[in-house]
């Protein structure tokens, strides 16, 4: 007989896969229209301004210097701009002294491939650089002479960096929503540890180790997006005033990202003290309720860090900061029941995620050092 449940996998999936489309179409409207404007913007000038027949590169550099990326979008606007263009011009110009054929072709993506590392060690640039000058090898040359796809592809390149400058989003979004996810993720991780001395199970606490770690491709993600953020704030006239907003956010991120590596020795050693019995049931219970108690202030400190109008930020930040402090100053083994050395490990490794925490919050570190009580 058939099994339901196979013939069900693959409807599951492509209903995931429709949600998480459909999902990744509607956050890239925005820019897709931009990409658009551009291109079509930058075609017709070069047609209808300058006079071209078929300005193919003057849409297509704009296209490519505009693209998908987390990368500091201004500066890549006008190394990929700068790339392509570079790259017709020297196609251009071999093209007029050599003409065109396959060993031409070759001798000029060579060339342009040398030229590219040369002058810059970015990956992207020296595609584009021997991309565009091989194309123009090997394409018919133009009815406006051999020099109008280079003029073509300066005005595609303009479109871009004109388009990246004057419509840029809002820099502190991408940040704020890489960093909500960073402490949710912790939250769970936290959460996780609970359970696993809930249930006396250390394959629960290994798991909350496996989620921590599963963090790190998240972090490198936002420290993009802050590059980018900054390079916005400081260039664009619009979001100028948020260049302290986005200072703050890059300051918490290096005190979450201590806490979540501080979360991975935690759940290590909890995993090692629950195999080895080494808490008592008190101790069990007052570290699963200091870990709740935890989870629950990064909660709060989610919500905090997520409001944009500034006074309410800052309040919601005092009262993370009072749950977190109220959370740091039971961290003793004797206030938690913890008899053993192996628990008194436990205790003393969360110890300073607590601080981490609490200078994310935007405590001082002296200050959070001193809520935790003398051992």
């Amino acid at each position: 007989m058939p099994n339901p449940r196979g013939a069900a996998a693959p409807l599951r999936y492509l209903r995931v896969q429709t949600r998480v489309g459909l999902r990744r179409s509607s956050a890239s409207l925005r820019p897709a229209l931009q990409m658009t404007v551009c291109a079509i913007g930058a075609y017709a000038f070069a047609e209808y301004v300058l006079g071209h027949a078929g300005p193919l590169f003057a849409a297509t550099s704009s296209l490519i210097a505009l693209g998908f990326s987390r990368e500091a979008r201004l500066r890549r606007v006008l190394e990929v701009g700068i790339g392509c263009t570079l790259g017709i011009v020297v196609g251009d110009l071999l093209l007029t002294s050599l003409g065109s054929g396959i060993w031409q072709a070759a001798l000029v993506l060579f060339l342009s491939i040398m030229l590219a590392r040369f002058l810059d060690g970015g990956v992207i640039f020296t595609t584009q650089l021997a991309l565009q000058s091989v194309l123009v090898v090997l394409l018919p040359a133009p009815v406006g002479g051999p020099f109008t796809r280079s003029l073509d592809a300066l005005v595609g390149g303009c479109f871009a960096l004109a388009v990246a400058f004057l419509t840029p989003s809002d820099p502190r979004r991408e940040p704020k929503n890489d960093l909500r996810k960073l402490l949710d993720e912790l939250s769970q991780v936290l959460r996780g540890c609970s359970n696993a001395l809930i249930y006396s199970d250390s394959t629960l606490a290994w798991h909350a180790l496996v989620r921590a770690r599963g963090t790190q491709t998240l972090l490198d993600s936002m420290r993009t997006s802050l590059k980018s953020s900054k390079e916005v704030a400081r260039l664009s006239p619009v979001f100028r005033q948020h260049r302290g907003e986005i200072h703050e956010l890059s300051h918490t991120l290096g005190f979450v990202d201590l806490a979540l590596r501080n979360s991975r020795v935690f759940a290590r050693r909890l995993a090692s003290a629950i195999n080895n019995a080494a808490l008592s049931d008190e101790g069990t219970e007052y570290i699963s309720e200091v870990l709740t108690e935890t989870a629950d202030a990064v909660d709060e400190l989610v919500i905090a860090l997520s409001d944009p109008a500034a006074t309410l930020r800052s309040r919601y930040l005092h009262n993370a900061r009072r749950s977190l402090a109220a959370v740091a100053s039971r961290l003793h083994p004797d206030q938690l029941g913890i008899q053993r050395l192996e628990g008194e490990t436990v205790v003393m490794l969360f110890r300073p995620l607590m601080v981490d925490l609490l200078e994310a919050a935007g405590m001082d570190h002296r200050e959070a050092r001193d809520v935790l009580p003398e051992i």
